[in-house]
């Protein structure tokens, strides 16, 4: 399961690098589909990590500088303190994981059980859900997207 996780977060570190050389104008362009820009994109992407991470540990976690991540280092600095709780969790799974149950509650109060093996492929698969999407905007501003080919990769 951590090997998917480093799979991501190398990709995203990646995506972080491509931003660099964007103009402001086109990290914070509205577009369509997604999370309506590069920069909602991945914020979005690490607060569902985040938000998921927190209904698998005991007592919530939360980044004090969230409701102002503007600039991409502070994106950067919210990733990377995302990333080291999600890694100390996964390095300590305990072996019933795939069977322990977590109870989440939707917003419109009713409960919703999974388990923790399930929320862990989950917040992986949606990275990679939005990471198809911040490719298609590269093609579109005729920029090469980031490579997500798993089978090239060295994460492990």
């Amino acid at each position: 399961m951590l090997s998917l996780f480093k799979y991501n977060w190398q990709v995203r570190e990646e995506w972080f690098k491509w931003c660099e050389s964007l103009s402001e104008e086109e990290f914070y362009k509205e577009r369509v589909g997604g999370m309506k820009s590069i920069r909602e994109t991945l914020i979005h992407i690490i607060d569902c990590e985040l938000l998921w991470l927190n209904s698998l540990v005991d007592g919530k976690v939360a980044f004090d500088g969230r409701q102002i991540l503007t600039h991409l280092s502070e994106i950067k600095e919210y990733s990377s303190f995302v990333q080291s709780l999600t890694e100390q969790f996964v390095e300590q799974l305990p072996s019933d994981y795939e069977f322990k149950i977590i109870e989440v509650q939707r917003q419109d109060g009713s409960l919703l059980e999974f388990t923790q093996k399930k929320i862990l492929a989950h917040m992986i698969t949606h990275e990679i859900h939005h990471i198809g999407q911040l490719s298609i905007w590269a093609r579109e501003i005729q920029r090469k997207p980031i490579s997500s080919d798993l089978i090239i990769r060295h994460f492990e």
